[in-house]
């Protein structure tokens, strides 16, 4: 039997990061949770991170039957109490994302006052600007682990659906690494796009996006977003210091 390969990505986020990707992305109201649709996208990307064989820890699939027990709770007639509001189903778990987003705000808010250098990138260490822009100042912030699996869902769902075995003879991880690794070192910075250019098969895509995971858990390159949702850029980890001191006046 043919080994699968896996990749365990310790310094991503879990189930709460998720929760509060999607609802970001969907922009609705975290008091207001339309807990229908967001299991619904929940339960895709786990969905994705099976096929992408990346180890999900044992806490997704327990937001997971969490998200699912809650939805049906809400499906059932409510009990009218004389004297009491009943209790939103909901709660709890919008609780958890308050408390949970505050401590990430408060802690994201104490790393960028620590890298303060590292969120503004001059528009001259980009070699052409796909939107043609005036060259300048490029402002761009880290992103997550489901920041990078929502813009790969993009690129996928385009891809001809086909049924692959993922194992470490069919995924060629390592020459997917070396191709990536050799575009950094060429750009400074390249978009996530232009790595999936040429073959657009689901294997092909699949190996490549697995390939880049490995090589920033690695530390090799960062990812950074321009915006929330906006266009992806990948810095190589190595040169970005130098370029950094180049453009210092």
């Amino acid at each position: 039997m043919e080994e699968v390969y896996s990749i365990k990505l310790p310094a991503f986020e879990g189930p709460l990061d998720l929760l509060l990707h999607l609802i970001k992305e969907n922009k609705v109201d975290i008091y207001d949770i339309p807990i229908a649709l967001i299991t619904h996208q929940y339960l895709d990307y786990i969905e994705m991170m099976k096929e992408l064989n990346l180890d999900i820890a044992g806490e997704f699939l327990l937001m997971a039957a969490t998200l699912i027990h809650i939805k049906s709770r809400m499906l059932l007639p409510v009990e009218e109490v004389t004297g009491e509001e009943p209790e939103d189903p909901r709660f709890e778990l919008v609780q958890r994302l308050i408390e949970y987003k505050a401590f990430k705000d408060a802690s994201l808010a104490l790393k960028e006052r620590e890298e303060e250098w590292g969120n503004i990138f001059h528009r001259e260490s980009v070699d052409e600007s796909p939107e043609g822009e005036e060259a300048g100042e490029l402002d761009l912030f880290d992103l997550s682990l489901f920041d990078l699996l929502g813009a790969f869902r993009k690129i996928l769902d385009k891809a001809p659906p086909e049924m692959v075995s993922i194992t470490r003879e069919t995924l060629t991880v390592k020459d997917r690494i070396s191709f990536i690794m050799e575009k950094i070192e060429n750009q400074d910075t390249i978009r996530f796009e232009d790595l999936f250019e040429g073959n657009r098969t689901r294997t092909y895509l699949i190996v490549t996006f697995i390939a880049l995971l490995e090589i920033l858990r690695l530390g090799l390159a960062r990812a950074y977003q321009e915006r929330d949702f906006g266009a992806i850029w990948l810095i190589n980890s190595q040169r970005q210091p130098a370029a950094e001191n180049q453009q210092t006046p």
